[in-house]
């Protein structure tokens, strides 16, 4: 039953991405309290701040070596108890040096569940013969919304880290682990006996350098929007503190709206038009955002931005696993680092422009990067990518 099969990994697949959606907003939506708890100084805050997402690319190659022998799979339904359980360290801890053990194990483990992740949903897409991909990245935006929103009940409550974090560590990890049972190489499925080369073709630098960048650009637009969002509305454009909050909220809501029904769009009209609208609409955001007279205006700007940026990510990892069909996971662990170079240049990016020059000229540098993204929108337009609409390669089994 090749198609149960595959319902039942696509579906374990999905609540895995949900609940590295919770993980990640409760570590990042409660900074502040970590940094009270452990005496963190402002100045010493960005250091630990930028380890994560450098140790996060250190997992992400190691990931690339271990799944030589190792399925991704088998990486996966470890890597995510244990991102889990670092959490609950990060909550749990009293002395400097146990924060920094804790966020450098959470570092590398996301490394290792974001590559595997995207690597089980690029194989289980292939064997699905259609777009699948934006719909676990919707779940992960999903998992987002409920994780700050447990964080916000924690804050509201005043809760202490443990307490807020150990009752979805309690619920979490369990539900994670007995899913991980449902995984599927959706290769394997697809044509039984026959596993992903291993080393059979390399993987060229050159040819994935524009996914690469791709990459880089759309996480310096998501940090933006992350990192300087609520400053932006309440310091330029002149919104209340509490009206600030909202854009963030706004930005999630949309992105998880896009991704829901992407899959839809790249059916329909393939991923290289599902890309380039959607880096259109990612930098009339920006643009909006910009030139906004009110806090209304702007809130407009970045609903453009949620809708438009969400696309770009699942999507160039889908193109990975179609440019290099026989090492789709070696492709996918490499771009993987890129998201964590686009998360560390982003801020610190237009921070620096903004205090050097304006807020509202630092927001048309990552339109721009954004605009960047049709030059190489080429990169996504292989025949495989434009699944249904008449488009939809021939497969063996019927996944409904």
């Amino acid at each position: 039953m090749a198609d149960a099969r595959l319902r039942h990994g696509r579906a374990s697949l999905a609540l895995s991405f949900f609940v590295q959606g919770v993980t990640f907003a409760l570590l990042v939506t409660r900074i502040p309290a970590i940094q009270d708890r452990y005496g963190i100084s402002d100045g010493l805050l960005p250091l630990f701040l930028a380890a994560v997402p450098i140790l996060a690319g250190v997992g992400s190659v190691v990931t690339e070596k271990v799944v030589a022998r190792v399925w991704p799979g088998g990486v996966l339904r470890w890597a995510q108890p244990v991102v889990l359980l670092a959490l609950l360290g990060v909550g749990a801890g009293n002395a400097l040096w146990e924060a920094a053990l804790a966020l450098g194990v959470f570092g590398v483990a996301v490394g290792a569940l974001d590559a595997s992740m995207n690597m089980m949903g690029v194989s289980l897409q292939r064997a699905y013969g259609r777009s699948i991909m934006l719909g676990f990245h919707a779940a992960y935006s999903l998992g987002g919304i409920a994780g700050a929103s447990m964080a916000w009940a924690g804050a509201h409550w005043d809760l202490s880290l443990p307490a807020s974090y150990l009752p979805a560590v309690v619920v979490l990890l369990p539900v994670a682990f007995i899913g991980s049972r449902w995984y599927v190489d959706g290769a394997s499925v697809e044509s039984p006996g026959e596993a992903q080369g291993k080393g059979a073709a390399s993987v060229p630098f050159k040819l994935l350098m524009p996914l690469c960048l791709v990459m880089s650009f759309a996480y310096i637009g998501d940090s933006t929007v992350s990192n300087w969002s609520a400053k932006y509305l309440q310091d330029v454009l002149g919104s209340s503190e509490q009206l600030s909050t909202v854009p963030y909220n706004v930005y999630m809501v949309t992105t998880l709206l896009g991704r829901a029904v992407g899959d839809f769009g790249v059916r329909r009209f393939g991923a290289v038009v599902v890309v380039r609208f959607g880096s259109v609409l990612a930098a009339a955001g920006f643009g909006v955002v910009a030139v906004a007279g009110g806090a209304w205006v702007g809130m407009l700007g970045f609903t453009l931005l949620g809708l438009g940026l969400c696309v770009i990510v699942p999507q160039t990892f889908a193109a990975a696993g179609r440019m290099f069909p026989g090492v789709s996971d070696t492709a996918i662990a490499r771009l993987n680092v890129f998201n964590y170079v686009g998360f560390l240049v982003g801020s610190p990016l237009v921070g620096a422009l903004g205090d050097a020059w304006s807020y509202r000229g630092a927001m048309l540098v990552p339109m721009v990067l954004v605009l960047a993204t049709l030059v190489y929108a080429k990169s996504f337009g292989a025949e495989p990518a434009r699944y249904g609409g008449g488009h939809e390669r021939p497969h063996t089994v019927d996944v409904g």
